[in-house]
C-alpha cells in the first residue's frame, strides 16, 4: 500500500477524525478482518447479519491498528464516516489515483479466477504486479486489492463478478481499468437476470465499455464477440477461431488431462504445455496471453510464462494424488452448467489415462482397456432460477454420455441430475448431504487407480468430501474434515460464495 496519513484517509473518505486519532499517523495496510490486523493497519468496521465489525474495534487497535474506519464512535482512534463500506470504496479510488499501475480486469461466467491467476503470472515477468487472492471480485474484495497498490506497482490484475446489471460498471468506476477482458457468457447466476443470458451479456459487456485502452474479447463466444461495438478502445480477440488475434492451434490433451497447443499471435507460433488440468484451460490461457500481449508482452515470453504457471487458488481443478494412488480433483469452489461440463470432460480425459498395473486392486478399479475408473461427486448448481431442474437434468445426461463410471449426487436440489444420469444407464447414488456423501464413499472405497471429481456451488460445502477422500487415503480412515475458512470477523466478506 502507498502509505497514507489518517488526515489523508479522512479527506479521501469524506470522514472526520475521532477518538484521539493522530492526523499524522501512517496507514500502511487496510483490512476488514480484525484477525488480519498488523501494526499500521486501518481496520474497516463493516456491519453485517452475523457480526458487526464495530464490536472488534478495540481488539483491532490493541493488535496494532492505527485507527478504525467506523460509522460511530468506538472509544479508540477512528475515522468516522457515514458508511464504512462506501468509505472503503472511496479510499480505494484514492489509492488508484495515486498509483501509476496499468490496471487489467477480468470478467466472465466461468474461468475468471484461473485466468486472473494466469494473467498475474504473465504480468509478473514484466514488472511488479498485484492480484487478489482467490475470488476477491466484489465491492469489498476489489477495493482491498486496489489498496495493495505500491508506488512501484506496474500492473494490477483484477477480477470482477456480477449478479446483475450495473455491478461491473460500479466496480469499474472504482478500478478505472485500462484493459478489460471478457471470457464468456454462460448460465452462472442466470436466475438473477430477468433477460437470461442476454442480461448476463449486457452485464459482462460493461467491462468492455469501461476499459479505456483495450477490450480483450473471446472470438469463440458469440455473445462476447458481439460486444465489439461496445468497446471504448481497440479490440483484441482470442480463441480457436481462425481470425482471432491470439489463437490456439494443434490442441492436444495428455494422459494427465493437461493441454498443449500452439500459441499463435503477432505472426509468431510457440508451443505451450500447460500444467493445469482440463481442456478448458486452453481458453483461459489464451485470454491471459491476449491481455498480456495487449500491454506489450512478446508472444514467446507469454508462451514461456504459461508453461511455468501453476495453480494458485484453492478448490479449482485442484488435483491431489494420494500415497495410495487415488486421484482427487477438488473443483468445489463454484459450479454452473458450463464449468460443470468442463470439469466432467477433464474427468473423462483423466479416466482415459491407463492406470499402472502396480496400482490395480483385486476388485477392479481399472475398467476396460486398462483405463482408470471415474467417479463424479456432484452437488447442486445455485442461482439458476426456473432453469435449475432442466440444467441439472441435462448435466446428468451429459455425465452419462461421457461414460463416467459412477455418479454420486448430493442434496435435494440436484435430484434431477441423479434421475437423468440413472435413466441414461450410469450407476448413480443420491445422498441428502455432505456427511452422507462422505459415509457412502467410505463404504464404496474409491482407491488406487481411480479418479474422483468433486464439484458443486460453493454454498454446498463439497470441499469437505474432497478433504475426506484425501485424508482417508493418507491415514487409512475416512473423516468429514472441516468446512472452509470463514469470512473473518465481519459478516461481509471480500471473497463471495458464488
Amino acid at each position: 500500500m502507498i502509505p497514507l496519513t489518517l488526515a489523508e484517509v479522512a479527506g479521501a473518505t469524506d470522514g472526520r477524525l475521532g477518538g484521539g486519532a493522530d492526523p499524522a499517523a501512517l496507514v500502511t495496510s487496510v483490512v476488514v478482518d480484525s484477525r488480519l490486523v498488523r501494526p499500521g493497519s486501518l481496520f474497516v468496521a463493516l456491519p453485517g447479519a452475523r457480526a458487526d465489525g464495530h464490536d472488534f474495534a478495540a481488539s483491532a487497535v490493541a493488535a496494532g491498528a492505527v485507527a478504525v474506519l467506523a460509522a460511530r464512535p468506538v472509544d479508540v482512534p477512528a475515522v468516522l464516516v457515514a458508511d464504512p463500506a462506501l468509505g472503503l470504496v472511496r479510499l480505494a479510488g484514492h489509492a488508484r489515483t495515486l498509483a501509476k499501475a496499468t490496471v487489467l480486469a477480468v470478467t466472465g461466467s466461468s474461468g475468471k479466477t484461473t485466468t486472473k491467476d494466469l494473467l498475474a503470472d504473465l504480468l509478473g515477468t514484466l514488472g511488479p504486479t498485484i492480484a487478489p487472492p482467490g475470488s476477491f471480485n466484489n465491492e469489498i474484495g476489489l477495493p482491498l486489492t486496489l489498496l495493495r497498490l505500491e508506488a512501484d506497482t506496474e500492473y494490477a490484475a483484477l477480477e470482477m463478478g456480477a449478479r446483475g446489471l450495473g455491478h461491473i460498471a460500479t466496480l469499474c468506476a472504482i478500478a478505472r481499468p485500462h484493459v478489460g477482458l471478457v471470457l464468456n457468457v454462460g448460465s452462472a447466476h442466470v436466475g438473477e437476470y430477468a433477460d437470461g443470458r442476454a442480461g448476463i451479456a449486457a452485464a459482462k459487456g460493461e467491462l468492455a465499455e469501461a476499459a479505456s485502452d483495450v477490450a480483450v474479447l473471446n472470438a469463440d463466444d458469440e455473445l462476447v464477440a458481439g460486444m465489439r461495438p461496445r468497446a471504448a478502445g481497440r479490440v483484441v480477440t482470442f480463441g480457436t477461431a481462425p481470425g482471432a488475434d491470439v489463437r490456439a492451434e494443434r490442441v492436444e490433451i495428455d494422459h494427465a488431462g493437461r493441454a498443449s497447443f500452439d500459441l499463435v499471435a503477432g505472426g509468431e507460433r510457440h508451443r505451450v504445455a500447460l500444467a493445469l488440468v482440463g481442456a478448458h484451460q486452453v481458453s483461459n490461457a489464451l485470454a491471459a496471453a491476449a491481455a498480456a500481449w495487449a500491454v506489450g508482452m512478446a508472444p514467446a515470453a507469454a508462451a514461456t510464462a504459461l508453461a511455468a504457471a501453476r495453480p494458485r487458488s484453492r478448490w479449482r481443478m485442484e488435483v491431489t494424488t494420494t500415497a495410495g494412488g487415488l486421484v482427487v480433483v477438488n473443483d468445489a469452489y463454484n459450479a454452473n452448467p458450463e464449468s460443470m461440463r468442463a470439469a466432467l470432460r477433464a474427468l473423462a480425459d483423466l479416466g482415459r489415462a491407463p492406470a499402472e498395473p502396480a496400482l490395480g486392486r483385486a476388485d477392479g478399479p481399472v475398467t476396460g482397456a486398462g483405463r482408470r475408473r471415474t467417479w463424479a461427486v456432484l452437488g447442486p448448481m445455485a442461482e439458476l432460477g426456473a432453469a435449475a431442474d432442466g440444467e441439472h437434468a441435462e448435466l446428468g445426461a451429459f455425465a452419462a454420455g461421457l461414460g463416467i463410471d459412477r455418479v454420486v449426487v448430493v442434496a435435494e436440489a440436484a435430484r434431477p441430475l441423479a434421475a437423468a444420469a440413472e435413466a441414461a444407464g450410469t450407476r448413480v447414488d443420491w445422498v441428502a448431504d455432505v456427511d452422507a456423501a462422505v459415509a457412502l464413499l467410505a463404504d464404496a472405497t474409491p482407491g488406487a487407480g481411480d479418479v474422483v471429481l468433486v464439484k458443486a456451488s460453493r454454498s454446498y460445502g463439497l470441499e469437505r468430501v474432497a478433504r475426506a477422500l484425501t485424508e482417508a487415503a493418507g491415514s487409512g480412515g475416512p473423516g468429514a474434515g472441516e468446512a472452509g475458512a470463514g469470512a473473518g470477523r465481519n459478516a461481509q466478506t471480500a471473497e463471495p460464495t458464488p
